[in-house]
């Protein structure tokens, strides 16, 4: 019997501390033997969203025993691990620096192949840690700091079709959450407010709804929650404002998702249909359930993480750690830590006002 690959991952690029590892089966399907995140909410609550400098110095405190509890959960030995995955990047330098130093150290002393993970690949892969999952496929991101629609035609093989043009949608939530007074991390609590609300409530814009193919926009709707939320006066108007804000987004990532389909069936020559969707965002249960019938809809497979690995976390890193190293794609010591590392670079850079569509 062939000894089965033993990955540790390692993620630190923004307010979670984790660490993973993970094998495979016989049958070749990955197995998480132990995935440990120590989140920084109680840290950065009080700022109402994340400093970066607390965030790092919290990093370095807890890594070494985020580590060693990940690997004793596993129930395997140091000696057994194969592979050192880390975060290298997209995400907040001093961050992703803490884990990134770790791995290689820790890599180092074993005497075993270090491998740099771009963060987004970790999402892009994670519905393989509890999905068959094959090349090629839809996938839409959608997280606190990116939003976009991106063909994946293999390991490392992306193609950009579609990006947010300003805000991220998970950024969206978060901001709307604290204009309505939610403590931070509120985006996950405005799909709780929203059930007590009108969603009819208010007619909120959708920025370049029909245009820019399947490139989204966020700003203009947050714009309006700001200026809405100075009139409001009573609880049921927060609700419904919350409300009115998930089903603009529901809409908005239902319109966008079709263009999506028909970008992707043009580029891609497989009668292969398969749709995922990941980044915290996707935990949203109203967001999931809504591209879950539209898949239906347009004979699309949808597949997406559990809800435990929709935000950040090393299982996911582990993951791509593990594709890596089959193929024996290991990365020197010296790599950098990188805050902007797009999938796709060969993607043209849209952002910011004056963006031609």
């Amino acid at each position: 019997m062939n000894k089965k690959p033993l990955i540790l991952g390692i993620e630190s690029s923004c307010d979670e501390t984790a660490a993973s590892l993970i094998t495979e089966n016989e049958q070749g399907i990955p197995v998480v033997l132990s995935n440990i995140v120590s989140s920084q909410v109680d840290v950065h609550k009080e700022f109402g969203g994340v400093v970066p400098e607390l965030a790092a110095r919290s990093h370095m405190e807890k890594i070494d025993w985020i580590v060693l509890k990940a690997i004793n959960k596993s129930g395997r030995k140091v000696e057994e691990i194969d592979a050192v995955a880390s975060t290298a990047g997209p995400g907040l330098i001093v961050c992703l620096s803490v884990g990134l130093s770790f791995g290689k150290a820790f890599a180092s002393a074993l005497n075993k192949p270090f491998i740099a993970v771009n963060h987004l690949e970790g999402h892009a892969l994670s519905p393989k840690l509890n999905s068959q999952l094959n090349y090629p496929y839809l996938l839409l991101l959608i997280s606190g700091g990116h939003s976009q629609f991106l063909s994946v035609e293999g390991l490392g093989n992306y193609k950009r079709l579609g990006t947010t043009i300003d805000d991220a949608l998970g950024e969206a939530f978060d901001k709307t959450a604290k204009l309505l007074g939610v403590e931070f991390p509120g985006g996950p609590q405005i799909e709780i407010l929203a059930n007590k609300g009108d969603p009819n409530k208010y007619n909120l814009p959708k920025p370049i709804f029909n245009k820019g193919g399947c490139n989204l926009s966020f700003a203009g709707l947050k714009t309006a929650i700001l200026k809405i939320t100075k009139n409001i006066k009573t609880e049921q108007e927060k609700f419904d404002l919350a409300a009115s804000f998930q089903k603009t987004v529901e809409k908005i990532l239902y319109q966008k998702t079709k263009v999506a389909f028909l970008e992707f069936e043009k580029n891609i020559k497989s009668n292969q249909k398969i749709f995922v969707v990941a980044g915290g965002v996707a935990a949203n249960k109203k967001i999931r359930s809504m591209l879950i019938n539209l898949c239906v809809e347009k004979n699309y497979q949808s597949i997406f993480p559990s809800i435990e690995l929709c935000g950040d976390n090393a299982a996911m890193i582990a993951m791509v750690g593990l594709e890596k190293y089959k193929l024996k794609k290991f990365d020197d010591l010296d790599h950098p830590a990188k805050p902007r590392w797009p999938l796709d670079e060969s993607a043209k850079f849209l952002k910011g006002a004056g963006v031609k569509l």
